[in-house]
């Protein structure tokens, strides 16, 4: 049915109880200056380009490349300090959903369409061992804006199969954000209540779909 699963990271596949915040928040204190960097920022969904330029623009320092990198290379640093020690688990239903297409006759590509630094992403899902379950991505280190993602996602998956209908490709997410994303590019969506939003929050924003989690048993209807 579909030919390129993608997966959120935060809220979907893992919940770090708000490590990537307050590695960030470290990194601006620290490196930067800026205490109460963070404290206004809405994380959920957003990309980490995004958030890192609208904290520079809200303080005055300059959106360039070097500052960018500067602000990287001292959060990644930092993230796996923030990781909660004593879990390494992903939530509830990642391995079986995952499992669960992989063993479809007709397999698709699963992958990652995130917010996250790549190798942000890259540090929190070694942490709850399932990096190595996804055979691409598509990350919010360069981009500031989400649905710019989906597009990059799209690019990829047309390269791939020149002759791609975009419905047949699905986006999971916990947020409003993944919703919009997935419209952005004519996609498939399923908004599932492992983050901080209900179904009746996500049922506003009219997903494809909408399940309590990730377990294959609530997904009959869509996959």
């Amino acid at each position: 049915m579909f030919r390129l699963v993608l997966f959120d990271i935060d809220g979907t596949l893992i919940r770090t109880h708000g490590a990537g915040v307050r590695a960030f928040a470290a990194t601006f204190d620290e490196v930067f200056g800026l205490p109460q960097a963070t404290e206004t920022l809405s994380f959920a969904g957003r990309t980490d380009r995004g958030l890192v330029e609208e904290v520079f623009e809200q303080n005055q320092i300059e959106r360039t490349q070097q500052n960018v990198d500067r602000f990287f290379e001292a959060y990644l640093s930092r993230l796996t300090d923030f990781l909660p020690a004593d879990e390494h688990d992903p939530l509830p239903g990642t391995r079986e959903l995952i499992a669960h297409l992989r063993g479809r006759p007709d397999t698709p590509v699963i992958g990652l369409l995130t917010g996250n630094h790549p190798r942000g992403a890259e540090l929190k899902l070694e942490h709850y061992g399932i990096w190595q379950e996804f055979e691409m991505g598509i990350f919010g280190g360069e981009n500031t804006d989400r649905n710019d993602i989906a597009r990059n996602a799209l690019t990829w998956a047309q390269t791939r199969w020149p002759e791609l209908n975009p419905a047949e490709i699905l986006i999971i997410g916990d947020t409003e954000r993944d919703i919009e994303c997935a419209r952005a590019i004519d996609a498939k969506v399923l908004a599932v209540a492992t983050g901080n939003r209900t179904i009746a929050d996500l049922q506003t924003h009219t997903p494809d779909w909408t399940a309590p989690d990730l377990h294959p048993e609530s997904l009959t209807d869509c996959l």
